[in-house]
């Protein structure tokens, strides 16, 4: 890692990454042990379980049969009778433009077709990570993060996300056009992207601004084109409704177990879902401030750390975070590692390890999950402004 670093630091983070690797394995192997009927024996539930919504959607919609994923109890049909008659209770909780992605892999075999998504996720997040210019083992330590595994193990898109994120955040400046398309695409999980318009109005990006509005027309205009535009009418009477009613429902849920928002942290606290929705406002609020401020052309803050601090305040952002989202998290805290020598390397490994322990935590009917991104925002924005000092601010984008 450079001459830079003393064995501590080495030591330290090669502990981290072997931990979380080895636990991560021990998640995975555990995942599938299958009974007769395919399902895994300790979740009961099919290993790749996220996966098989965009599989299985993509097939009906390929066949002529988009509504039916909007009809929970006929979606829920269909997936029995292809899988098994026990599978859990399964809904579809996406914007139809991922169909877009879905229909080509519902061509393959579901095995098939989950290892070329979870081998193509990583690959992309690969990319998105180059500009930040990490050292190998900490690059490494981001692919293979315990988010990154959580990914891996259940077929969920958390790294497409976030390579879309932190690629497009880390191209704003150099090539605007491309950061608006990745800005575009993420709108296939819309929530997430809370922050990105308000980065691009401070920064003055506004080509990358238009590009992402193109990008995102685009993608509304094919999937209608494609699947008829009624999707959309369904899926905003339909499945929004049915995501909210979920996010809603009363504390504690086993589902609520992978969260980490303040939506939760508040409904633990007791509140009511107006006092969790207002908890959840004024922490998308604080997020949009930090990040107006991030962002405006004066402020001599890093890229690389700008980056970061932005993707981990858009897990802080959304009322829809869970353990597969902080994958961003594992980022900052391995950027912070390489780059921030007077930050303690123990607490960024912390940082990077924690996304193994939330459902354990939460499990306890303690949901302070949140704070673990919010700690690490803070400690990252107090060593920003240190390494700020004599620093020239970053050229006005065009």
């Amino acid at each position: 890692m450079g001459k830079a670093y003393s064995k501590f630091d080495i030591t330290a983070g090669l502990c981290a990454v072997l931990l979380g690797l080895s636990i991560g394995f021990g998640y995975y192997i555990k995942l599938w042990q299958l009974d007769a009927n395919g399902l895994s024996t300790g979740i009961q539930k099919l290993p790749y379980w996220d996966f098989t919504n965009l599989w299985a959607g993509g097939l009906l919609a390929s066949k002529g049969s988009v509504g039916t994923i909007f009809d929970v109890d006929a979606y829920r049909a269909f997936l029995r009778g292809m899988f098994t008659p026990q599978l859990a209770d399964q809904e579809w909780s996406y914007p139809p433009s991922v169909l877009l992605v879905g229909v080509p892999l519902a061509q393959l075999p579901i095995a098939v077709a989950y290892v070329v998504w979870t081998v193509g996720s990583i690959v992309a997040l690969h990319f998105a990570l180059r500009p930040l210019s990490l050292p190998l083992l900490a690059h490494a330590a981001c692919l293979l993060s315990p988010s990154g595994f959580t990914n891996l193990l259940i077929g969920q898109n958390g790294a497409l996300t976030a390579a879309l994120l932190i690629g497009g955040l880390s191209l704003v400046y150099t090539r605007p056009i491309v950061a608006g398309i990745l800005f575009g695409v993420l709108t296939m999980k819309p929530h997430l992207g809370l922050l990105i318009p308000i980065c691009l109005i401070a920064s003055g990006s506004y080509r990358a601004f238009l590009s992402a509005a193109v990008t995102a027309s685009l993608l509304f205009l094919a999937t209608g084109l494609a699947f008829g535009f009624d999707v959309w009418t369904l899926f905003i009477g339909k499945t929004a409704p049915l995501m909210s009613s979920i996010l809603e429902a009363p504390y504690p849920q086993t589902y609520q177990a992978h969260a980490i928002t303040v939506f939760l942290a508040c409904r633990w606290l007791g509140f009511s879902v107006a006092g969790a929705y207002a908890g959840q406002a004024a922490a998308l609020v604080l997020c949009a401030a930090v990040a107006t401020w991030l962002w405006r052309p004066q402020n001599p803050i890093e890229h690389g750390k700008r980056v970061c601090i932005t993707a981990t305040l858009a897990i802080v952002a959304s009322p829809y975070g869970y353990s597969y989202d902080t994958i961003p998290m594992c980022v900052t805290a391995a950027f912070l590692f390489v780059t921030e020598p007077r930050l303690s390397r123990l607490a960024m490994a912390v940082f990077w390890l924690f996304p193994l322990f939330i459902h354990r935590i939460n499990y306890h009917e303690i949901g302070i999950t949140v704070l673990a991104p919010i700690l690490l925002v803070t400690y990252a924005l107090a060593a920003g402004q240190r390494r700020a000092i004599g620093l020239e601010p970053l050229p006005k984008a065009s």
